[in-house]
């Protein structure tokens, strides 16, 4: 009887050690807000400003210049720091538009990815971030970590999944956030709110799927090559398709021949049948060279 009690209370404190190592990781923010912040509204501008100078042509980012200027860190904790003190859910006024609140979401995540890059340079990839236990690759950063927003703490997989994905039901979003990776959207510098948010899912969507590297047609192989993205988000890409008149879609396809360019939309039309292959994720960074 006592050697099954001593096998208990290992099992018991080894499951301890285990939670408490992989316990969530809040991310403090520190310093002030960004100069002149609104005291109504949400005003993105000091990221997009920092944006602008950072990203380089064709979406990479110069993290090892933003990282050695504490002036552009010290601005980028600024604007964090307004995603951690206001939320459509703590200041709801504050947002006054469904595009406000996306905006929030979408610019936040990737001010906290951007974020968490340069609080850990050098990194090669946001898996070097790893929580002491990690079954699944990218879990210390995606979920471990825990960011404020509003004062409530979300780590990035629940804000995408439970907060963009669930509430908004737009698979576009799935070409504006980004998690600093090669198989990533782009990052992009401009943060547009309102009518012009709209233009620019519309833009990223289809800038996406005319990227080879994303959506690729192999007739000799007769092969659709596309991004593992629509493969993990293929509920999104078929609800959407399903909704606008596809019924019966069980694959992304129908979505990407719904937004895609003409020709690009003709060469899908000559795969008929081909078997859909997705691609490899490249977690590199997305690091300006």
């Amino acid at each position: 009887m006592q050697t099954v009690i001593a096998i208990l209370l290992i099992v018991v404190l080894a499951a301890a050690g285990v939670l408490f190592l992989d316990r969530p990781l809040r991310v403090p923010v520190n310093g002030q807000l960004p100069e002149n912040f609104p005291e109504g509204g949400f005003s993105h501008r000091a990221f997009e400003e920092l944006l602008k100078v950072y990203v380089r042509p064709g979406g990479s980012v110069d993290y090892a210049g933003w990282h050695a200027s504490p002036d552009a860190v010290n601005a980028l904790n600024a604007y964090v720091l307004a995603v951690a003190h206001f939320s459509p859910e703590n200041a709801p006024a504050r947002f006054p538009d469904r595009s406000a609140e996306l905006a929030y979401w979408m610019y936040g995540y990737n001010a906290y990815v951007i974020k968490s890059v340069i609080d850990n340079w050098p990194i090669t990839s946001v898996t070097d971030i790893k929580a002491p236990i990690e079954a699944v690759k990218g879990l210390g950063f995606f979920h471990r970590l825990r960011f404020s927003f509003g004062g409530k703490y979300m780590s990035l997989l629940a804000v995408e999944n439970d907060i963009i994905r669930r509430r908004f039901q737009d698979p576009r979003v799935h070409f504006v956030l980004n998690c600093a990776s090669d198989s990533c959207p782009i990052a992009r510098p401009e943060l547009p709110t309102g009518d012009e948010l709209e233009a620019l899912l519309e833009k990223a969507a289809v800038e996406f799927i005319s990227d080879p590297r994303n959506v690729a047609v192999d007739h000799q192989a007769q092969e659709v090559n596309l991004s593992r993205i629509f493969k993990w988000y293929r509920k999104d890409f078929v609800n959407h398709a399903r909704l606008h008149g596809v019924p019966g879609s069980e694959d992304a396809l129908d979505y990407i021949r719904s937004i895609a360019p003409k020709s690009l939309a003709r060469e899908l039309g000559q795969a008929a049948g081909y078997r859909i292959v997705y691609r490899d994720y490249d977690w590199s960074l997305n690091t300006a060279v």
